[in-house]
């Protein structure tokens, strides 16, 4: 395993700007120690709440800015619907986001091999309107989307030690 550190001062600064920024400083701490992608050839330094951590990230930044056609399309949507994110979203308390998942591994399913073909820009901007099953999904994450980025940096918070090693200044980096 590989030892993911933060700074407690960093962690401070994060924690007083809000969940957001605290999320993204472990979870960019996470990153970081992996050499900032996470890969098939990293995926095994971490734990699994470190990993679930990520696969947050990439999740809520992929639909906040396009939605679940953007996810899949842009490759991340075998990691969120063929891994055990969905149930590690519900051990970590976030039952109607698991079921959410449940319902896009279903549409994942049906329609992947047609979106995640490479395509011109206007290709992809039709990709919106060519599958509207997932309206339905971005509309309910955005709905929800702050109410579970605060679930997600409560058990951050609640279980910060499985995520990180927090230092001093004092400690060595």
């Amino acid at each position: 395993m590989t030892e993911v550190k933060i700074s407690d001062a960093t962690l401070r600064k994060a924690s007083a700007e809000g969940m957001d920024a605290f999320i993204a400083a472990v979870g960019g701490a996470i990153s970081q120690a992996i050499g900032g992608q996470l890969t098939s050839d990293n995926i095994g330094e971490l734990n699994a709440d470190q990993i679930t951590l990520l696969a947050w990230q990439y999740l809520h930044e992929e639909v906040m800015d396009g939605g679940f056609v953007q996810l899949i399309y842009n490759g991340y949507g075998a990691f969120i619907f063929r891994n055990p994110f969905g149930v590690a979203m519900r051990e970590w308390g976030l039952d109607d986001l698991y079921h959410l998942i449940r319902q896009g591994k279903k549409l994942y399913d049906k329609h992947h091999e047609k979106i995640e073909v490479e395509c011109s820009d206007e290709d992809f901007m039709a990709m919106f309107e060519q599958y509207p099953d997932f309206d339905e999904l971005d509309d309910e994450f955005i709905e929800h989307e702050e109410e579970w980025t605060d679930a997600v940096a409560h058990y951050v918070d609640d279980h910060l030690t499985d995520f990180v090693t927090v230092t001093t200044d004092n400690d060595k980096q």
